[in-house]
């Protein structure tokens, strides 16, 4: 077995620091060291070693504390003196990374030479170090600018083992546990499904344990806890989608065909039948607006002034983060899921919804403890159309690296799948946003996901929904289906050409590579349609799966600056240059060809086609081309 020693040298003056869980206490000590020596010249994979900490300051009882056992805070483990020096040893795993202090004659010090530290919850810091057992090359760092994204909901898009379904009694079937699982899921990572269509990163739905009962919706029907977002058991998987280990497979099969995997933390609230709020109710908003009336959104509080304390259902408890308490157990809980998954970011839920010290709190804590090969991906969910608002979540030093573009998505659907307004009108609100998160911020672009309607239905020849609308109204009743025609499927590829052209990362809903049908939730999350393909859906999914390599491929697309060059009612022309590298881009919205003004003359390829196109040219009708000159 392996042996990594952590050498922590002479330690000076000791501070007193109350004796509880990850306690605070002064950080400033004397002089100290970390030696991690190698553990050899040639790669043998290694999964576990032991650790040797060592401690030569003064003292007479030491003990070293930490995360590596589940008493490691409260009681810890001696250190035993051996010629003058504490030393102790510790199983570990390869890759572990340990949150630790000592605690010297009841007096708590991190390590003052480690300049690795994260917050402690009570105002100091502990210190952090990763354990490499066989020192085996890592992942490469990967650069949130070139992701393509891919959202899965867990229980709707493949069933790879019928044994673990459980449906909730009482519950119809779009409300209904459908069977979908990390086993299925992890079967079309190893198919190369994924990587077929050009993604490289996933968004799983909260993977963690939901609620076993039904529960009323606001339109009446029953529903199960199906979409992830009634959290109940906050230490375990879902057990309808399989084991913890099941859900880490998965995460281990993405990284090894290179796709990164974010999971969505559901961090606002619980379900009632949570062990946590019946433990700690005084962590929770009271259901009470203080006028003799509930306190759920909508009802007796309202979304937008109370969106803080309100409660999204009757059977929601909403977590109260100005109790430092319940947001320390938060911060740990999602801490726990980040490390023992090895995830490479998180979709936060319900942003607008929580206090900003929940965000701070965690990225004082992601960045040292998780973020080593790479940096944390944290996208936040704030569905609304300010993008002031949006913004205020965006610092990616302390808060969210990016938020999802609700405000860009809506203009989208307007401008090109409605044809609302004109082009122009999309042209001046591109120049206007494309800057307007910050630098350093990493967007999410889209135009479908599981709160709206499917978007084929938006780019249909007559609209069957508007730009903002939650399609609520079709869920269960006069449900849309499957258009026919080609024109709602090419109307799809105009607006994928923008969206996969401009810096951000692309979100793709699972089922939109295929225009798959639905009014809103619950409609707009059938199950994954894996047959029976009409030849229009094969015209968008192969068409998207050519943007997403011509994305790859040209570095102006992924990190370019756009500038326009020419606008009409139907049609935008605008180039991304970054260097060594420039491609332009043509837009049709419309019915007919049209020319494309600001285009210069000469000779192209089309990228995404491979076409060879010569400009003066007339841009077909519902058409994006992804031109470099040849």
């Amino acid at each position: 077995m392996s042996v990594v020693t952590l050498v922590v040298l002479t330690l000076g003056a000791l501070g007193g620091c109350p004796g509880s869980q990850n306690p605070g206490g002064d950080d400033t000590a004397g002089d100290g060291g970390i030696d991690v020596p190698p553990d050899g010249a040639t790669c043998e994979a290694k999964p576990t070693c032991t650790v040797t900490i060592r401690y030569t300051g003064t003292g007479t009882n030491v003990s070293l504390r930490g995360d590596f056992a589940p008493t490691g805070w409260t009681v810890g483990v001696p250190m035993t003196k051996q010629n003058g020096v504490f030393e102790v040893t510790l199983p570990v795993k390869d890759q572990q990374v340990v949150v630790y202090k000592f605690n010297v004659d009841g007096n708590w010090i991190a390590d003052p030479t480690n300049t690795r530290k994260s917050p402690d919850g009570h105002g100091a810091f502990n210190s952090v170090v990763r354990v490499d057992c066989d020192e085996c090359p890592t992942r490469p760092a990967f650069d949130w600018r070139d992701s393509i994204m891919y959202f899965v909901m867990i229980d709707r898009f493949a069933n790879g083992d019928m044994a673990n379904d459980a449906p909730i009694s009482g519950v119809e079937g779009p409300g209904q546990y459908q069977g979908g699982d990390f086993k299925g899921l992890r079967e079309k990572i190893d198919a190369g499904y994924f990587n077929d269509l050009g993604v490289n990163t996933l968004w799983l739905t909260s993977p963690i344990d939901n609620a076993d009962n039904s529960n009323p919706g606001s339109d009446g029907h029953a529903y199960s806890g199906y979409h992830g977002y009634w959290p109940k058991d906050l230490d375990a998987a879902e057990s309808k989608y399989g084991s913890e280990a099941e859900l880490k497979a998965v995460v281990d099969a993405a990284h090894a065909k290179g796709i990164q995997v974010l999971i969505d933390y559901v961090m606002n609230h619980v379900h009632a039948s949570s062990p946590v709020y019946a433990e700690h109710p005084d962590w929770f908003w009271p259901n009470d607006n203080g006028n003799g009336g509930n306190c759920v959104c909508g009802s007796g509080c309202n979304w937008d002034n109370d969106r803080i304390r309100c409660w999204f259902d009757p059977f929601l408890p909403d977590f109260n983060f100005q109790n430092a308490d319940a947001r320390r157990y938060s911060i740990e809980n999602a801490m726990a899921w980040a490390k023992r998954l090895g995830v490479d970011g998180f979709r936060l839920d319900a942003v607008k919804h929580l206090e900003t010290s929940w965000l701070t709190d965690l990225r004082a804590r992601i960045d040292p403890e998780v973020a080593w090969d790479q940096p944390f991906y944290m996208v936040g969910e704030t569905f609304d159309g300010s993008r002031d608002l949006i913004k205020s979540y965006v610092n990616p030093s302390t808060m969210l690296d990016g938020q999802f573009d609700f405000p860009l998505r809506g203009q989208v659907l307007s401008n090109i799948l409605r044809r609302d307004g004109t082009m122009g009108d999309l042209g001046g609100f591109l120049a206007s946003n494309d800057s307007f998160y910050g630098a350093g911020s990493v967007m999410s672009t889209f135009l479908g996901n599981h709160d709206v309607p499917r978007t084929i239905h938006i780019a249909e020849d007559n609209p069957q929904f508007g730009s903002w609308d939650g399609g609520k109204d079709r869920a269960w009743s006069n449900q849309p289906s499957l258009p026919a025609g080609k024109n709602p499927y090419e109307r799809l590829t105009v607006a994928y050409t923008l969206l996969f052209t401009l810096p951000g990362i692309p979100m793709l809903y699972y089922g939109d590579e295929f225009g798959m049908p639905g009014a809103g939730d619950p409609d707009n999350r059938r199950f994954m349609q894996w047959s029976g393909y009409t030849a229009n859906q094969t015209f968008l999914r192969d068409r998207l799966a050519s943007l997403a390599k011509a994305r790859t491929q040209h570095l102006a697309l992924r990190r370019g600056t756009r500038t326009q060059l020419g606008v009409t009612n139907d049609v935008m022309i605008y180039k991304m240059t970054a260097p060594g590298d420039t491609v332009f881009v043509a837009l049709n919205r419309g019915d007919a060809a049209q020319a494309a003004p600001g285009l210069p003359a000469g000779s192209y390829t089309d990228v995404v086609t491979g076409q060879a196109v010569t400009a003066p040219l007339q841009v077909p009708a519902r058409t994006g081309l992804v031109l470099v000159a040849q």
